[in-house]
């Protein structure tokens, strides 16, 4: 049925895709998405860690792969509790927590799977420390130097 120059499958049409694009969800980035630093883990060794930070609105996740801890036998996935401790917007501090590793291979680095934490607006993080519980040891690695290139800015 037509009505004047549009038919109301068009205004339908039109008003549905109106209708999506308003409830689009704004794009937000974290940026930079990878960093670098070092850790010192004390008896457990010290080295190079990369890290990983995505964001989805409020929600962001980081994950740690290290050097300055290995395994010393096969560590089955999600088995490795892990909390990164980090500066935020240079006075306080933000943790993200998570127990989704990979399986890891004896002699390998450590990689603390996804990291889950809540970030507003504007946060700048910095990694500061990152503790790793495996079979009950507690591991506690503090960064020996900042992240390059930079805090993650959310």
């Amino acid at each position: 049925m037509k009505h004047g120059k549009f038919s109301v499958g068009a205004v339908l049409l039109g008003a549905l895709a109106t209708g999506t694009l308003a409830m689009a969800p704004v794009a937000t980035a974290v940026e930079p998405t990878t960093a670098t630093l070092s850790f010192d883990c004390g008896s457990f060794g010290s080295g190079e860690a990369s890290l990983t930070a995505t964001q989805d609105g409020t929600a962001a996740t980081i994950t740690v792969s290290t050097s300055a801890i290995t395994a010393p036998i096969p560590i089955s996935a999600n088995s490795v509790k892990s909390t990164l401790t980090l500066t935020k917007n240079g006075t306080g501090t933000a943790t993200f927590t998570g127990n989704s590793n990979p399986a890891i291979p004896a002699g390998s680095a450590v990689s603390t799977g996804l990291l889950n934490g809540t970030v507003a607006a504007g946060d700048s993080l910095e990694a500061k420390s990152l503790t790793v519980v495996v079979f009950g040891i507690t591991a506690t690695c503090n960064a020996t130097s900042a992240q390059t290139p930079g805090p993650f800015v959310f």
